[in-house]
Parts: C-alpha cells; sequence; structure tokens
C-alpha cells in the first residue's frame, strides 16, 4: 500500500515551471489567459518603452511559438533586465486589445502582465533569430496565398459579406503552413531575421514600412512590389507572405522608403499591434538600391484615324485651382501620358478649392489644368466638360465638392449638339434622334437622385461625336471610397475582412449597369466606354457581377500581365482601384491598355502628383 501511496501523491509534490509556449498554446488565444504563473524562464531577446520580450526552448509543435512580450511601464522592472539577460519570473497571463472602437477589429496579443519576481539567472546570452526563409536550421517561411481559414466565399478574403466570423472567437488552431495570420501568429514574440528585404510601399507616417523577405512570393511585379491577383485555386491572393516593419526600438530612424527598394538585413521581434503582424527592429535598416527614377511614359500613340481615341483616365486627388501638384499633374499629362485625346478625370474640386463657401463651380479649376497643360509644352488647349455639384452632396474633402469631368481635344471630338447640360439633379437618359444615339442631358448624371449615391459622386455621362458624326459614349465614375475605420485590416480579428461600403459600391455598379442596359436596348451596336476610380477590385467579384458579359475590362482585352494591373499603393499591396470597360462593340475592334506609375514610381510620397497613378487606353469607337 505505503508504494501505491507514493505513486499517487508523487505528481502533487512536484511543482513544474511554466514554459513559454504553455502560455503561448497551438491556437491563437492563450490556453492559460487570465492565469497567474510562475517560474517563467527565458531569454531576453528585446526591451521596449513598455516592456521586454523574452524566448524560450522552440516546440516541435510549429504552431506555438515560443517568444513573449511582458508588458510593463515600470522603470523599476525594465532597469532590472537587459538583453541576454536569463530570467524566471511571474506574471499574469492577458490577452491584449485596446479600448477603442478601431481596436475591437484588431486580432489579440498574448502577453504576460504584472511581473512580478524577477530574478537574473544569467547574463551576456545569445540568442540566434530565426532566420525566415525555405533554408537554413528551423526553416520558416511565409505561405503565398491564403490570410486565414475563416476567409471562406469563393472570393476568399473579398467575399461579401464581410465578417461572418472572428478569429478570436473561433480561436482555431494555428495553421502556419498554410495561412498567412497563423505563421506570423505561431511567431509572435520571436526574434527573427528578414533576410534581403524589399520595399512594398511608401513608408506611413510614423515611419513605418512593408516588406517581403528572401523567401518564395506571389504577384511579384516589375518594379519589384506585390500586385494583388487571384491565385492558382481561383481565390484572391492577400499576399500574406508579407510583413510591416515597425519602429526601431533602439530609437534610430527608419529611412525612406519606395516600391522596390532594398536594404540591410532586419531583425526584430514579431509583435501583434494596431492590426497588424509587425516586426520591431532592434535598429533600423539602411538604403542598399533604390529603383530607377526614370519612368517611362506611355507607349500608345494617337492616331489620324477619326475612329481611333487614345484616353486617358487619373484621379488626380483632391484638385484645386491652387493645388501645388497642378504643374506636377500638368507635365504627366503632356510627357507622360502625351496628351489623350480625352481624360477622365476624377477628384476635380470646386473653384475654391476645400474652403466651404457654397461654390459649387470648377471652370476654374479645369481651366487652370489646360492652361498649365499648355505652359509644360501641350500642343493644344483641352476643352473641358462638367456638371455642378449640390454643395457638399459628393463626399469627399468638406466644401471641396469633388466631381468627375473631361478634359477633350475638340479637334478630335465633340459632344453632340442639341441636349442642354445637365443640372446636378438631373438624370439623363438616352434617346434616340434622327435615328442617332443621344442623351437628354449633355453631359449628364447617372441617376442622380437615386440613395446609392447619397454622399458620393455621381457618374458623368456624355454622349460624342468624331469628325466624321460617329458616336460614343462615355461615363465617367468615382464610387465610394473604401476606408479602414471602421473597416478591419487584412491581419484583423473579422474575416473576411471588413471592406467598407463595399455593398454600397456593389449598388453603384449595378445602377451603372442598368443605364448602359438602357443604352444598349436603343441601340445593341452602341460603342461605351466606361472608366474611373471605382474604388473596388475587379475580382470582389461581387461588386462587378453586373458588369459580366455587359462590359468588358480592357486590362482582360489588352491582355495586360495580371502583376502588372495596378495604379495604387496601399500596405503591403499595389492595387487596382481605377479600370477601363467597354461595349462589346468596342472589344470587338481592339483595345489597348497601359498604366502609367507616374506617381506609384516615385522615390517618396512628396514628388507624386496624386496618390492615384493614370490608366491610358487605345480604341475604337467606330
Amino acid at each position: 500500500m505505503m508504494r501505491l501511496y507514493l505513486a499517487l501523491a508523487l505528481p502533487a509534490t512536484f511543482v513544474f515551471a511554466t514554459q513559454i509556449t504553455d502560455i503561448q498554446g497551438p491556437a491563437f488565444r492563450s490556453p492559460l489567459e487570465g492565469v497567474t504563473v510562475h517560474n517563467i524562464t527565458g531569454t531576453v531577446t528585446a526591451k521596449a518603452s513598455t516592456g521586454f520580450y523574452i524566448q524560450g526552448t522552440p516546440s516541435k509543435d510549429i504552431s506555438v511559438s515560443h517568444g513573449l512580450f511582458v508588458f510593463s511601464e515600470s522603470s523599476a522592472v525594465l532597469n532590472s533586465v537587459a538583453p541576454g539577460d536569463e530570467i524566471s519570473l511571474s506574471g499574469k497571463v492577458t490577452e491584449f486589445r485596446g479600448s477603442s472602437a478601431t481596436d475591437q477589429a484588431f486580432l489579440l496579443s498574448t502577453e504576460l502582465d504584472s511581473p512580478s519576481n524577477i530574478v537574473v539567472l544569467s547574463t551576456g546570452n545569445k540568442v540566434a533569430p530565426l532566420v525566415l526563409g525555405p533554408t537554413g536550421p528551423g526553416a520558416r517561411s511565409p505561405p503565398t496565398q491564403q490570410l486565414s481559414a475563416l476567409d471562406n466565399g469563393p472570393d476568399g478574403w473579398l467575399s461579401v459579406p464581410n465578417n461572418v466570423s472572428r478569429v478570436d472567437q473561433v480561436n482555431a488552431t494555428a495553421e502556419p503552413a498554410h495561412f498567412g495570420i497563423d505563421f506570423w501568429s505561431s511567431l509572435e514574440g520571436v526574434l527573427v531575421t528578414v533576410k534581403n528585404p524589399v520595399g512594398l510601399d511608401f513608408q506611413n507616417s510614423f515611419g513605418e514600412f512593408w516588406v517581403h523577405g528572401d523567401w518564395p512570393v506571389t504577384g511579384k511585379n516589375s518594379r519589384g512590389g506585390l500586385t494583388l491577383t487571384v491565385g492558382p485555386n481561383g481565390v484572391p491572393d492577400g499576399n500574406p507572405e508579407t510583413v510591416i516593419i515597425g519602429v526601431p526600438l533602439d530609437g534610430t530612424t527608419n529611412p525612406n522608403v519606395s516600391i522596390g527598394q532594398t536594404f540591410t538585413d532586419i531583425t526584430g521581434v514579431i509583435q501583434q499591434q494596431f492590426g497588424f503582424y509587425y516586426i520591431l527592429p532592434l535598429t533600423a535598416p539602411t538604403t542598399l538600391t533604390i529603383p530607377s527614377p526614370i519612368i517611362p511614359p506611355t507607349t500608345l500613340r494617337k492616331s489620324t484615324d477619326p475612329c481611333t481615341l487614345v484616353i486617358g483616365e487619373y484621379n488626380v486627388d483632391n484638385f484645386a485651382p491652387n493645388s501645388t501638384t497642378m504643374p506636377v499633374v500638368a507635365s504627366q499629362i503632356v510627357h507622360s501620358l502625351l496628351m489623350p485625346d480625352m481624360i477622365f478625370l476624377d477628384e476635380i474640386q470646386d473653384n475654391s478649392g476645400p474652403t466651404n463657401n457654397g461654390v459649387v463651380d470648377a471652370s476654374l479649376t479645369l481651366s487652370t489644368l489646360a492652361q498649365s497643360v499648355v505652359s509644360q509644352g501641350g500642343a493644344f488647349l483641352y476643352n473641358f466638360t462638367e456638371v455642378i455639384s449640390v454643395n457638399n452632396q459628393d463626399g469627399g474633402e468638406t466644401g471641396g465638392n469633388i466631381r468627375p469631368a473631361y478634359f477633350f481635344d475638340s479637334r478630335k471630338v465633340s459632344l453632340v449638339p442639341g441636349s442642354p447640360t445637365g443640372g446636378p439633379l438631373d438624370a439623363t437618359a438616352p434617346v434616340m434622334k434622327n435615328g442617332k444615339l443621344s442623351l437628354t442631358f449633355n453631359p449628364g448624371r447617372l441617376d442622380p437622385n437615386n440613395t446609392v449615391w447619397d454622399s458620393a459622386r455621381k457618374p458623368l455621362v456624355a454622349a460624342w461625336q468624331t469628325t466624321t458624326g460617329q458616336r460614343f459614349i462615355t461615363i465617367n465614375v468615382h464610387n465610394t471610397a473604401k476606408s479602414d475605420v471602421p473597416g478591419s485590416s487584412t491581419q484583423g480579428d473579422d474575416r473576411p475582412p471588413v471592406n467598407l461600403d463595399v455593398t454600397k459600391r456593389q449598388g453603384q455598379v449595378e445602377t451603372i449597369a442598368t443605364f448602359i442596359k438602357s443604352i444598349l436596348t436603343l441601340d445593341p451596336s452602341a460603342s461605351i466606354i466606361l472608366g474611373g476610380d471605382f474604388n473596388e477590385y475587379t475580382f470582389t467579384r461581387t461588386v462587378f457581377a453586373s458588369l459580366d458579359n455587359l462590359m468588358f475590362e480592357a486590362d482582360v482585352l489588352a491582355n495586360v500581365p495580371p502583376v502588372e494591373r495596378y495604379t495604387f499603393a496601399f500596405d503591403q499591396n499595389v492595387e487596382q482601384l481605377d479600370h477601363v470597360f467597354v461595349s462589346s462593340a468596342v472589344a470587338l475592334r481592339g483595345v489597348q491598355a497601359e498604366h502609367v506609375h507616374v506617381n506609384n514610381w516615385q522615390p517618396t510620397t512628396a514628388t507624386r502628383g496624386s496618390d492615384h497613378d493614370p490608366s491610358v487606353v487605345r480604341v475604337r469607337v467606330c
């Protein structure tokens, strides 16, 4: 009986120290959340102003992190440890997320709070960082296609509806070999090195910037950035193999960053904060190479054929008569777009810019840009047309009254005569006059009283004729903007991520499609060109479904490589928000298309004319 008693009693007499891997566990939330743990041992790898990082023995299970952030703002605590110290300590396991409304879309971060009983066991220890990549000891590379197992739906992380589930509520076992969020979560708090990092966007206002390292990537474009594309499984690829580099822990300053720029290796700790998994570098990297500053112009040339048109599309970003970007944009039109026959312009502000004084006319803005084009060497003076706004009813900067407008070379095309210019609330409609297609208001707005356009730009429709009298219709679009507040990040808790106002953009495209159908009902062979800033990717297919087999995307018709289809840079991706579509009559005649990266290939944001790149298409309207 004594031997049986000893066997039963022995487990109760030993207290086993808690390991960092026990705290982290294989899921997103700690299995010890809320528990005060003791005798945790680890080596200090880095210190921050609000705590320090410790690292223990790795688990054989790659879903389990062996790093941990210890939160404390106490100077006594922070001064008691230094990198290289092996320590033991106690603390309360916490899943941290801020208290603001925005913070609720962020993932939880596992940390140890209220540290106590800190004992330095030894000093001067070296912790070798985990080198991320396909080879080497403990090789770990991020997956390249999917962000989360919870992004169910045909469009993956872009599926509608959004926010169907939450990572912290499901709390599934991480699958770091398959999903990007899981990968970075499995290394939370771990000291890592990124070899041969490449910049993927400009740095943000905090000096943070996105990179990929020396590991497999998808969507790599000719500049060195990563383009949003569709993966081989037919699901949009969110580029999960990217990571954001935060503010250096030693107080040094990150360099200025541009797309395709390369840097020295970056070593730091992985931390979930502000909606993303960061690497907080021990010190700032230095720049190794910067891509060429030479940005080639479009290769699409104008034609003497009256039916062949070169058309530009350009969101010029809150553009006013006194915009400091005036000469930059004008020079781009001359030297990079090469003076297209027409330009779809978006974000044209009224004559007083953002001053909220009731002014709604934009003729001064447009005429000033037209004159500036001439002063930059333009061979002719653009004519222009617009429809005025109702004050502060079209979204954008208060008082600015941004709207779509057209520049056109009156030697090549002209507005079809015989219809008045529409007012801001006049809905234009297609009509047949003397057997030819026209509009009741020319130019006019597309269904401007439809609630789908509340606080949004109303599309600008115009009927044109060539010098030989052939007619075509254009629709200039600037749909409701995306936003990250109160949307959620690609690495956020909400799955699929909240794509703010996506259903509104879907309704706007459906309204446009209905209008196009009304044109084609009158004239099935009508030449129609639809373009502008849709504020959405075409592989958010729910949004664009109403255009299927109705209008055809110029990039697809022109066989533009998918990785070169981008007009905007945001976070880890370059992406296409601006699109041109054509009707079947135009598509059958052949279409050429290019994106001219005059802004996103700049070395700094200060030298850009806009945050969008312009696009150019060459079409035959007859």
